[in-house]
């Protein structure tokens, strides 16, 4: 059969033209494609599929955590939202509405959830009654809508995307609050563990906080091209929605009380982060817990040897399939350099290659991903190796992450310094007086730059604040948003 060929190379480098390259390996890496709806992209499969390993991760630790999936409607009557108004006054405007159903005009406009609290809440108000149905911890796995007027971004920005959200019930501030941190500190443990991301963890400003909380808990993660995203979050709420929505319990005192709550999220936009920060001019390079193919078996096929190399690489598949996401590739349409290549572009984090040379030193030769080397391993080790082999790459992206994070953080005690450092496409930590105002100046003077979060941990601070000279509050890490 003739060898078909296409294009299939990026054309764009990641440190040269950051998001033409980040759009073509979208599109040749088969992760997603443009609907004829504005804003609004189609996850594919192999999307999709990473998107699936993400949930089973989440859920299994908000289950271990008490916490219960549930599903509440798509559409939020406008009385609803107006209910609170620091959250209408948040999200107004990227919510989409519906006028008419048919041809009938609706008597109250509908909201398409851009996030669940109101229409959530309104239940929790009748749901809870005393202090026995407390804690309440629900999830939801769905879908939102923010109609964003930004230039939409794959993944990282666009007007529909996936996520989860978390709405939890307590009688007190410090159940809440301890919940509110074990939240933040099982999606750091997500992040670290399944997509070998390393982030800052902190607190946002009270500039930066979700509307209608008290305070923002976040994780803050840097970008190869200097800027920083943010991760996931979660959400002190206080009591604000609880006395907007009356959501109000007998104490075992027989007091009645407002309860305290709780919001969270991780989202689609972190496959996005995922392409981002690991990536490379070749394509994807995905750790093995989220990577649809853990592992790609590549036959060297000619006419005289086929038929036992064949059957030697579907015995190595059926050894792996029991225990690893395998694929043998033995289209006849390809020659093996193409296959290479696509296999490469997808991210996959293992080859397994194996040819009639291979054959007579009863060997197969293995291709690791993250840095591209080679091995040699006798075909009964293949099983043992390829395990090896995947929990190396997966521990090797993670200490990458985290070294070049560190690498890129600079403290400053000038706004000259800190200038001088978001050129050089750095995040900065620099004091902080807790000002509004100040904070929107030092964004202004700085070209953009402004507070990611609070990092934990930090020193007492004494000194005074890098944009104002006031006396400090906070040790802030800065940058540049993407």
């Amino acid at each position: 059969m003739e060898k078909k060929e296409t294009s299939l190379g990026l054309t764009a480098k990641k440190t040269g033209d950051m998001s033409a390259w980040y759009t073509e390996i979208i599109q040749k890496a088969d992760l997603a494609d443009y609907s004829s709806v504005s804003g609004c992209i189609i996850l594919k499969p192999y999307a999709y599929a990473i998107w699936e390993k993400i949930q089973q991760a989440v859920d299994t630790k908000l289950k271990a955590m008490g916490v219960k999936n549930a599903y509440f409607p798509l559409f939020i009557p406008e009385k609803l939202l107006r209910k609170e108004q620091a959250h209408v006054k948040g999200f107004s405007p990227e919510v989409a509405w519906v006028t008419e159903a048919g041809s009938t005009k609706l008597d109250e406009r509908l909201a398409i959830r851009p996030t669940s609290e109101t229409i959530m809440y309104e239940s929790y108000a009748k749901w809870i009654r005393s202090w026995r149905d407390l804690p309440l911890k629900l999830n939801q796995w769905n879908n939102v809508v923010r109609w964003e007027f930004k230039h939409p971004v794959p993944f990282l920005r666009t007007r529909e995307f996936l996520w989860n959200e978390g709405h939890t019930c307590f009688a007190t501030k410090e159940e809440a609050e301890k919940e509110c941190l074990d939240i933040l500190n099982m999606y750091d443990g997500v992040l670290k563990e399944h997509f070998s991301i390393e982030g800052v963890k902190g607190k946002k400003t009270d500039h930066e906080k979700f509307a209608g909380a008290d305070y923002t808990l976040s994780i803050e993660i840097f970008l190869p091209n200097g800027k920083a995203i943010q991760g996931p979050d979660s959400h002190h709420d206080g009591q604000n929605f609880a006395k907007a929505f009356g959501i109000k319990f007998l104490d075992n005192n027989g007091q009645e009380q407002f309860v305290y709550q709780n919001t969270w999220a991780i989202t689609t936009r972190m496959i996005g982060v995922l392409i981002l920060v690991h990536g490379d001019d070749k394509g994807l390079v995905l750790p093995p817990r989220l990577a649809p193919l853990q592992a790609v078996i590549v036959p060297i096929l000619f006419r005289d040897s086929k038929d036992k190399v064949l059957k030697e690489a579907r015995d190595i598949k059926d050894k792996l399939a029991g225990t690893f996401s395998v694929f043998l590739d033995d289209r006849d349409e390809y020659n093996p350099g193409w296959k290479f290549n696509e296999w490469e572009l997808k991210g996959v984090p293992i080859r397994i290659e194996i040819g009639p040379k291979d054959l007579e030193k009863s060997q197969a030769v293995l291709f690791r991903r993250d840095t591209m080397k080679k091995e040699n391993v006798h075909l009964k080790d293949i099983p043992k190796r390829v395990e090896a082999i995947l929990e190396d790459i997966q521990s090797n992206l993670l200490k990458r992450s985290k070294r070049v994070l560190e690498e890129n953080i600079i403290e400053v005690k000038t706004m000259e310094q800190f200038s001088k450092a978001i050129e050089e496409k750095k995040l900065v930590k620099a004091l902080f007086c807790g000002s509004g105002d100040c904070e929107a100046e030092i964004k202004e003077k700085t070209g953009g730059a402004g507070s990611r979060n609070i990092p934990f941990g930090g020193k007492l601070v004494t000194g005074t604040c890098v944009g104002c000279g006031k006396q400090a509050k906070f040790n802030v890490l800065w940058g540049k948003s993407y």
